[in-house]
This record gives structure tokens, sequence and C-alpha cells, in this order.
């Protein structure tokens, strides 16, 4: 089966300055792929090399099977794109602009835009320029959504939404996974990737740290324990435990990732004054945050 998306060696510079390097993956049909990274470390750079909005340096990129660069208006007219920095026209009303670009799809009327506006709760006679963040990004999904692409590009998708609304979204997501239709969700909040994401590829610093499913990640994963001291214990008190590595320190407290047996621990935390004692199951974040800490201490 054609991948949805191929990357082999996509290289992006602008200038001298590091956009993406070496970037080598493969998104298939049915799956949401969650491409993590802080701000920075090339998601957008990405996304517009996949739509051809920006040239590669070097490297090749398909997306259904087609070359981004030769066939970009095939290629363009499968896919719906959130725009990380969304920008739109604000003398319109929402009812318009999904109207302009419907036409521009070759939809009649608002295609699935009058529909996706009522599951959003998307006022559409207002101005754009009156709506709230919130409400524009309510216009920039259902401009990506209304012509049931093969593929969607989403980037930091519910920035700015409410509980109430991102929890809609979540289930649209769903509804167009099994459809069969793919996602490609960059983000930077690790716990809504957990909750939606089938596989997920870790950036920093413009290059792919790895590519997991998620359920492989947390089986990786450490448990978590977090100790309330009375009176810091010394640096040195968890050195040398086996299976124990300290995290990091907030004054009396102290976070430990623990991998194995958990009696050593717990002896060297009888030695002093615990006040509170917390442990649980690390989640993606807890993974993300330590491959960034040893990545970082590496460079260093």
């Amino acid at each position: 089966m054609t991948a949805m998306i191929w990357a082999e060696g996509l290289t992006k510079f602008y200038g001298e300055s590091r956009g993406v390097t070496e970037l080598s993956f493969e998104v298939e049909a049915g799956e949401v792929f969650g491409f993590l990274g802080p701000n920075g470390a090339g998601k957008t750079t990405t996304i517009r090399l996949m739509l051809d909005l920006i040239r590669p340096s070097s490297g090749k990129l398909e997306l259904f099977g087609l070359d981004v660069r030769k066939q970009s208006v095939a290629v363009r007219s499968r896919a719906g794109y959130l725009p990380g920095d969304l920008h739109l026209y604000e003398r319109l009303t929402p009812r318009e602009y999904l109207r302009y670009v419907a036409a521009l799809r070759g939809l009649d009327g608002l295609g699935e835009g009058e529909a996706l506006a009522e599951r959003f709760e998307l006022e559409l006679e207002r101005p754009i320029r009156a709506l709230s963040k919130g409400n524009r990004q309510k216009v920039g999904l259902v401009q990506a959504f209304l012509h049931q692409p093969d593929l969607l590009l989403l980037d930091e998708p519910t920035s700015g939404l409410d509980p109430l609304v991102q929890k809609t979204f979540n289930e649209l997501l769903r509804e167009v996974v099994a459809e069969g239709r793919t996602v490609f969700l960059s983000s930077h909040i690790l716990s809504e990737v957990q909750r939606l994401a089938d596989r997920v590829a870790i950036i920093r610093e413009g290059s792919l740290e790895l590519v997991e499913a998620v359920d492989v990640l947390r089986a990786r994963a450490f448990v978590r324990v977090e100790a309330t001291f009375s009176t810091p214990p010394p640096q040195e008190a968890f050195a040398n435990l086996p299976g124990v590595r300290e995290l990091e320190r907030r004054g009396p407290v102290v976070v430990l990732a623990l991998e194995g047996a958990a009696d050593p621990l717990i002896k060297t935390l009888a030695r002093y004054e615990v006040l509170a004692l917390d442990s649980h199951e690390a989640d993606l974040e807890d993974f993300f945050l330590t491959l960034y800490r040893e990545g970082s201490a590496s460079a260093s």
C-alpha cells in the first residue's frame, strides 16, 4: 500500500538557519500521526514542505504517492490544512469566508461547513474581526474539514479552544479516522497527542529523535515518584540506587524515575522525613521531557 506521506532525507535551510534536516518517515492511511516538538523544532516547516508552500533544500517528499513539487495542485486538492499561524479575511463573516473556500474547492454552498459549524457552535454571521481567538480557530477547523479531505494536516489545532470544543474536535477526529482518512497532527501538547495518535514522531532542533507507536512508548515508560521532604536530602542521596534516576528538584520536592523493584528506593526514602509521597506510571510527557533532557546533556 502506498503511504499517505513519505519523506526521505527531507531537509530545509533558510539561508544558514536550520529548518529541518534529514527527516525520513512514513504515514499510512487511516492513522493519526502525532508530530511532537517544542516551538521552533521544525513542525510547521515540515507541514509547509508537504503543501509545497516552501521548497526543500534537499530530500524527497510524496503525498498520496504524488511528488509534492511536480503535482502540488493535485496534492492540495486532497488535503485539508489548518495552519498554526491562522490568518483570515477579517471583513468577511465566517459564512462568506467558508463559501469562498468551498468555491475554491469546487463545492456548492458550504460543503460540510454548515454541519461542522453547528457542531462547533460557530456563529456564521458575525464579522471575523469581531470573533474571539477560539471562534477564529473554529473557522480554521471548519475550512480544513469541509471538503472531506483524504489527509488532514493540522498544526496546533486546539489552540485557543475551550475544553468542550476540544472534546468535539476529538470526536470529529475519531470519526474521520473511522472513515479511513488520515491525520497528521502537529502539536506541543503531549496529552492531546497521547489521547489521539496511533504513532508519534518526536522532532528536536530540526531532527527526528524517534518514530514509534504510542503503546510502545508507554511500555517503555517508568514509574514517576514524587517525594516531599521536611528537609531536602543530599544531592547524592539517590545517585547509586539501581533503576532510579533523579529527574528534578524543587526545593524539598524530589522527582524520581523508577524502573524495576521499588525496595531499594523505599529503604532510602525511609532515611529521611517524608511529608508526602506520590507515584504513577509515566505518560508521554514524562518520556518526552526525559528524552529532551538526555539530549541536552549529551550535547553539552
